[in-house]
């Protein structure tokens, strides 16, 4: 170990670029961008058809005429890159790829290119991914991911959120009462099974929540509150968090020692932090008000069955008529059965609460009884552990498929059903708009001809205007023809069957029945080169129409879209999109209809709808499980590790040496504290930080013992234990990445309608961060003092 304290070799230009790419990876992993990546057209044409040769993705599908246009949309930007066409209608020569900058290839890339400049080489892969100085990633993250699946198995039963319904029962209308059983309630919760599956269902409950009351002003208090306590609980358990798992085996603490070390600062915090949020921080009565009022639910939904949310299609409409009712603030009635008629899953929540308590007693039980600490893996306890809870899942899914079958199906043709409804609707109001503005045109012709008709020159003038009216009539007939065809929204059909493009949509700056499907306009260079209409295809026609929409009587008199019509575009052109993101499988319908042959990607397709219909427990947990953890967490080890190789690490262990040498155990928690904090926002999340600062006091340990002068015993511990209330409480403090959980938070808001801005975030969580942090750092401080003494720190 005395070789890699020397300090001279950050001087080689290795080590030099080796902290610049650790500085620059965290600062991506901060604020995640995506790299515009351009291939030519015929290059990537020639992939594609490769792979459609090899039958692994659909046939490469073409525009049948290459110069139809795609008008903006306010939905999509009105420069969309990623587009084939550019706003002439001609095929753009290159093909815009975008590479994602993110927690997840970030740290990969900074890897392989520091293998490639030959900065790290196998000994730092090797160490940071098998392990080494008592830290073994695969290790932690093989216990991490096993005892996630059985906490999100027990999460997907329904079990928390059905007693999220009996706190909300228990609480009755009193504001502050409901307030407080929530909070204790995410608090205990969360200190056995993580704070990721008290995010994953604690959210979506406080946003349907707050949404069913009348007079919550907005969720603010319950999220913020929800997302600090749950953090701060995780770091009671070394089970609870991936860090606890890091800081407890790089300084080989027992799982009980560590908790017992823990518990009292984070439970005094959870006390005193309950009345700050309450009277301080959401004072503001329209936020927690002193008398709940929710809506009722109707009796006929309080009679009905619970739907499993796990089965795809199982709430029927109700997930459309709630996406409209984000739009216009009403229709309550899909987020009130969300949480006043929740499902419970008795058998699954029942013996996934006891595979959970036997593997977490197992666990303290072993790790109590070793030597060391880490003879055996913890994960020989948990992976079996979650492989008899998959076991369990997938025998009740099995046994369960008719049931869930039908559920899905049942679901599927009344969604299918509605859309045809609401597709019936929206033409028969496009027909009626084409018809208005059709007699608008009528009229405003007849008005120019006795303005023109002193002239004696208004041939040409009537001519245009008679063939305007032609090209609406047309229009509308083709509308009422496209009766006949409406399984999508009127809005999502194209009028040409053969183009790719399934969501054009005429552009706004037309004055045309908004949510009529046409194809833009023609350029108007070959307006007066263009043939008879008696001649034309009826895409053509179409086209002519829009042009000479845009010069009709109607647009030259300025008359406007009414209000109505620009909302049934926005709701017509939302809808598109929305089917489009929603029915993987409709596509590949589509193409078994239209005799495609099977493909690689359509298997897939149909292994995961016929997964999710038959094993809806087992699917819905792979699809929550932090996968992405795995290579972020691996690749970030082998980040430090290069910076302990390259001697940056002993730098900054000699600089800690220092700071805790001129203040004492006091400076050293409160330092360490305000340290980890401040790198979950700026070091690749509380997870990077945890690795790089174990890394940072295991070097310095090194220092002290090749002076032979120990650390003290109170030292040591206080530096260990408040960097454990950093890395947990740091989660909450400035910015979504500090660590994943946040991310996930903001991700789930987001799909429940509810915008977080950074600035939002950190603005409120300033105050809860520092007052939790001075609350846990001083508490800390008292225990360090009465449990340590100053006698010398040996690991060894």
């Amino acid at each position: 170990m005395l070789g890699s304290l020397d300090t001279n070799q950050i001087r080689n230009w290795r080590s030099i670029v080796t902290l610049i790419v650790f500085i620059f990876t965290n600062i991506i992993v901060l604020f995640p961008f995506h790299i515009p990546i351009y291939i030519p057209r015929p290059l990537w044409n020639g992939f594609l058809d490769f792979l459609s040769a090899l039958r692994v993705i659909p046939k490469r599908k073409t525009r049948s005429n290459s110069k139809r246009k795609r008008p903006p949309d306010s939905s999509q930007g009105a420069e969309d890159p990623d587009r084939d066409h550019d706003q002439n209608g001609k095929v753009k020569p290159f093909v815009r790829l975008n590479l994602p900058m993110n927690f997840v290839t970030a740290p990969l890339i900074a890897d392989l290119f520091l293998l490639a400049i030959l900065a790290i080489g196998r000994q730092e892969v090797h160490d940071g991914t098998i392990g080494a100085n008592n830290i073994s990633p695969i290790d932690i993250m093989v216990f991490f991911i096993s005892l996630a699946y059985i906490a999100i198995s027990i999460d997907a039963s329904g079990l928390i959120r059905w007693l999220a319904f009996k706190v909300l029962q228990k609480a009755g209308e009193r504001g502050d009462r409901l307030f407080l059983y929530l909070y204790v309630f995410f608090f205990s919760l969360g200190s056995f099974i993580g704070n990721d599956p008290i995010i994953l269902t604690g959210t979506p409950f406080l946003a349907y929540m707050t949404r069913v009351s009348s007079n919550i002003r907005q969720p603010r208090a319950w999220i913020y509150s929800q997302f600090a306590i749950a953090n701060i609980a995780s770091a009671i358990l070394v089970s609870s968090n991936p860090t606890n798992l890091v800081l407890a085996s790089a300084f080989d603490i027992k799982f009980l020692h560590y908790t017992a070390n823990i518990i009292v600062p984070v439970v005094v915090t959870a006390i005193l932090l309950f009345p700050f949020l309450l009277y301080v921080v959401f004072r503001d009565r329209r936020l927690i008000p002193h008398k709940i009022i929710m809506h009722e639910l109707p009796e006929e939904a309080k009679q009905r069955m619970p739907v499993n949310p796990n089965i795809p299609h199982a709430r029927g409409n109700a997930a459309e008529e709630e996406k409209e009712a984000a739009d216009d603030q009403g229709g309550m009635l899909p987020s009130l059965e969300e949480i006043l008629n929740p499902f419970l899953d008795k058998g699954g929540a029942g013996f996934g609460a006891v595979i959970m308590a036997a593997t977490l007693i197992t666990v303290l039980a072993i790790n109590a009884a070793s030597q060391s600490g880490h003879e055996h893996p913890v994960f020989w306890v948990t992976l079996p552990a979650a492989f008899v809870m998959f076991c369990w899942d997938v025998t009740f899914g099995w046994l369960h498929r008719k049931q869930t079958r039908d559920i899905s199906r049942m679901g599927r043709e009344e969604i299918e059903r509605a859309r045809t409804e609401r597709a019936n609707r929206d033409m028969g109001n496009l027909e009626q708009v084409a018809v208005d503005q059709r007699d608008q045109v009528h009229s405003s012709k007849i008005h120019l001809q006795d303005q023109r008709g002193a002239d004696g020159d208004g041939k040409s003038s009537d001519v245009f205007e008679e063939s305007a009216v032609d090209d609406i009539a047309q229009v509308s007939n083709v509308t009422s023809a496209k009766r006949q065809d409406v399984p999508l929204p009127a809005a999502s059909r194209p009028i040409n069957s053969d183009s790719d493009d399934t969501t054009t949509l005429v552009s706004s700056h037309m004055p045309q029945p908004p949510a009529m499907m046409l194809t833009p306009p023609v350029d108007q260079s070959n307006e007066n080169s263009r043939p008879s209409t008696s001649g034309r295809t009826v895409d053509e026609k179409q086209e002519i129409a829009c042009a000479n929409l845009e010069h009709s009587p109607e647009a030259l008199l300025g008359t406007s879209m009414s209000g109505e019509a620009d909302r049934q575009k926005r709701i017509s052109s939302k809808q598109v999109l929305d089917l489009e993101k929603q029915s993987p499988r409709r596509e590949v319908d589509a193409e078994k209809q239209n005799g495609e042959p099977t493909t690689l990607v359509s298997l897939m397709v149909e292994w995961w709808s016929w997964s999710r219909e038959t094993f809806p427990t087992v699917t819905t947990v792979f699809a929550h499980l932090p996968f992405a953890l795995v290579p972020f967490a691996i690749c970030m080890f082998v980040l430090v590790q290069a910076l302990v190789t390259k001697g940056w690490v002993p730098v900054f262990a000699y600089g800690w040496d220092h700071w805790v040498n001129k203040t004492g155990t006091v400076g050293a928690i409160g330092g360490m504290a305000f340290l980890s904090v401040i790198l979950c926002n700026f070091a690749g999340t509380n997870i990077g930080t945890t690795i790089l600062l174990s890394r940072v006091i295991q070097a310095w340990q090194d220092i002290h013992h090749a002076g032979g002068t120990p650390i003290s015993n109170r030292m040591f511990w206080a530096t260990v234990y408040s960097m454990a209330l950093g890395v947990n409480y740091g989660a909450f403090s400035t910015a979504f990445s500090a660590a994943l959980a946040g991310l996930l938070w903001r991700d789930i808001l987001h799909r429940k309608h509810i915008r977080v801005g950074n600035l939002e975030f950190a603005r409120v969580n300033l105050p809860i961060i520092a007052f939790a942090m001075i609350v846990g750092c001083a508490v800390l401080i008292g225990e360090i003092y009465i449990m340590r003494d100053n006698s010398p720190y040996n690991s060894r």
